[in-house]
């Protein structure tokens, strides 16, 4: 690993302490206690990525990213603000001022380091417009309770472990979220305060401000599951906005569609290059999922997508369709087959943990490994 990192900050033992995790993990450090130290080694050494602190005695950390921001030098040099301010006001501040994440203090070292290869593995936000679109996945399944939010979260985090490339997992349902909840996270608003605003202010930047950083690399955009927000399924205009930005900032998006039956079902479709149509092994649900697709096909929905079907098997049971039968009914290629977890599913649960991470070892954690090594091969010849 030969990326550099210029740590900022007044505080030694701050300094040292950072300092010395990073360099066990490869990386090469160099110091600076103010301001303007920073903007001149930041413009001498050309750091990869700048790790900011806020509250600094000569010019606060705001005033030190808009500097490096308008020197065209430093301007496209990651920025991760790292501080004790914990305010809404004081995060959205940073980003307005230009930083590519906000971190607060006290952080455990391993999600740093998470958050740093997030960071720099993705596509500097300055040259967004520039920058080719990421790959796109849709999650998708003809009716709820099939395990479609747990397939998109568990399989963003996988792909970001194996292909080191910044991967955005965004719930694109309002109303019906379930990842907040689940993860212990207080706020689930990103996406609807997206969908609140006009479509030509949706910027890569005001994405970025929504977006929750998790200690799993991956970036979430939640929604919340309060029935109230379900009125904003109508801003199609923002929705498409929103899908349009994503695959600017990240090589990888995974959209967690959920049941398809909602407005604008249509704008999601086409923002996908790939769809995963999620079903299980049962005659009725396959026969529901034969007449989505069908009706997709109809609507010519499916132009130029690739379409898969993955079975999540729920339930322990001898009387099920055979993974072969599946795949002659729907006439579609079943490239997964999952198989039931409902120990792994409650011990994660418990544990607030997606099922990758709360046991790696487990059979179903490796079916979902298995799965983004699929996915991974096409996506790295979209993206490289």
């Amino acid at each position: 690993m030969s990326e550099k990192i210029l740590i900022v900050d007044d505080d030694l033992e701050t300094i040292r302490l950072i300092g010395m995790v990073l360099q066990r993990q490869g990386y090469q450090i160099s110091t600076a206690t103010n301001g303007t130290e920073a903007l001149s080694l930041a413009t001498k050494e050309q750091p990869n990525l700048i790790l900011l602190d806020l509250m600094m005695p000569d010019m606060d950390g705001n005033q030190v990213t808009r500097k490096l921001r308008d020197n065209p030098k430093t301007s496209k040099i990651h920025i991760l603000m790292f501080s004790a301010k914990t305010q809404v006001e004081d995060k959205v501040s940073g980003y307005e001022a230009g930083v590519d994440e906000y971190l607060t203090k006290p952080i455990h070292p391993a999600e740093l380091v998470a958050r740093i290869k997030s960071v720099l593995s993705r596509s500097t936000i300055s040259d967004a417009s520039s920058v080719k679109k990421g790959y796109t996945i849709g999650i998708i399944a003809a009716k709820g309770g099939l395990g479609v939010s747990s397939i998109a979260l568990n399989l963003g985090i996988s792909l970001f472990a194996k292909s080191q490339k910044g991967v955005i997992c965004a719930e694109v349902n309002p109303g019906h979220g379930c990842w907040a909840a689940e993860l212990g996270y207080a706020n689930s608003n990103g996406l609807v305060d997206l969908l609140s605003m006009k479509a030509n202010e949706i910027t890569p930047n005001a994405i970025e401000s929504q977006l929750y950083s998790t200690p799993f690399g991956v970036r979430l955009l939640l929604a919340s599951n309060h029935i109230k927000d379900t009125a904003y399924m109508a801003n199609g205009n923002q929705l498409e906005a929103i899908l349009q930005q994503i695959p600017l900032l990240v090589p990888i998006t995974i959209l967690d569609i959920g049941a398809i039956y909602f407005p604008h079902i249509e704008k999601v479709i086409a923002s996908c290059n790939e769809l995963l149509m999620v079903t299980d092994p049962f005659p009725n649900t396959v026969k529901h999922t034969k007449a989505l697709i069908d009706d997709m096909v109809s609507q010519n929905l499916l132009s130029q997508k690739i379409l898969n079907v993955v079975i999540v098997n729920r339930v322990q049971s001898s009387i099920q369709l055979t993974r072969q039968r599946v795949r002659e009914m729907l006439g579609q290629d079943v490239i997964s087959m999952i198989s039931p977890a409902p120990e792994l599913s409650y011990h994660a649960g418990l544990q607030a943990l997606p099922m990758v991470k709360a046991q790696p070892e487990n059979l179903v954690s490796v079916q979902i490994n298995e799965l983004a090594d699929q996915l991974n091969a096409r996506i790295k010849e979209h993206v490289g």
